[in-house]
């Protein structure tokens, strides 16, 4: 899956946001990106706060083990995750 990478600091999940959708949910694969849908407008930072604590939930990590890397103010983002491994990633944003 190409979304979801290894680097020395962690693993790198290339998200495709979604803002002012009905419910937060991931929503499959955008191109390389895991698109992710989110309740919450794109007006000051607060889509990328939703992103955050709603990855961190799906996860089940705390939210201080994510930091977004890039597209503060795009669509197309990467997020850091800390701590854990790729399978485990991958297992746990994919469960339903």
């Amino acid at each position: 899956m190409s979304w979801l990478r290894e680097s020395s600091q962690g693993c790198v999940i290339a998200v495709h946001a979604a803002p002012r959708a009905s419910k937060d949910a991931i929503a499959g694969t955008h191109g390389d990106a895991l698109k992710v849908r989110l309740n919450a407008p794109p007006v000051d930072g607060k889509a990328n706060d939703r992103l955050l604590k709603f990855l961190a939930e799906k996860l089940g990590v705390p939210s201080a083990a994510l930091s977004l890397l890039r597209g503060q103010s795009s669509r197309e983002k990467q997020v850091l995750v800390s701590g854990l491994a790729a399978a485990e990633i991958r297992a746990r944003l994919l469960a339903e």
